[in-house]
């Protein structure tokens, strides 16, 4: 029987864990490493011929490539070309676009959708340092978390979010009630006046 991870961070470990062991198993490289022109080996289908590399152990790159193989009924060897290309091209922040685009295109709510990255939390997983996502130098000692990049820091909460949607639903509903029953009071009221007069 499985282990349940014991914190929420546990469970990024164990995602990037789970891929990477599945990625060797299969015989992937964990890299997608950036050759020269020159050096690219046709025969070689995992091979990269961009010039950036990109870290197949990243929990983004994980992320990514379950999501794909996931959504297609696929195993992640299928996937893994393109998460790649994924990565390379729009950075963790093409995981929202992923999960948009997985989604039929319709814009993701992450107030009610659990985030694919943080899985909720709304911070970035990675703990990253001030440095490394490039934060103004006097932050650096505020004590501040960094969003996460892909639902922006969206406070998780369907059952909050529900009930405050509903309440605001009611209140459109109330007013369109109101404004009808004003219009048929005015229709009628001018409907009279003109019958009076006739």
């Amino acid at each position: 029987m499985p282990t349940l991870p014991t914190t929420v961070f546990d469970q990024f470990t164990r995602r990037t864990a789970d891929v990477t062991a599945q990625l060797a198993t299969l015989g992937i490289p964990l890299t997608a490493p950036a050759p020269p022109p020159a050096d690219l080996n046709p025969a070689d289908p995992w091979a990269s011929n961009y010039a950036v590399p990109v870290d197949r152990s990243s929990l983004a790159w994980c992320t990514a490539v379950t999501m794909l193989a996931d959504h297609h009924h696929t195993g992640i060897d299928r996937q893994v070309l393109a998460a790649d290309v994924l990565l390379r091209e729009l950075g963790v922040r093409g995981l929202a676009q992923l999960h948009s685009d997985l989604h039929a295109g319709a814009p993701v709510d992450y107030r009610f959708t659990r985030c694919p990255y943080c899985s909720g939390i709304g911070e970035d997983p990675t703990q990253p340092t001030c440095g490394e996502v490039g934060c103004a130098s006097w932050l650096e000692f505020a004590g501040h978390d960094h969003v996460c990049p892909v639902c922006q820091g969206d406070d998780y909460q369907p059952e909050w979010f529900t009930e405050e949607r509903r309440t605001e639903l009611e209140e459109l509903l109330a007013d369109a009630i109101e404004e009808r029953a004003s219009l048929r009071y005015r229709i009628r009221a001018r409907l009279d006046r003109r019958t009076v007069r006739t």
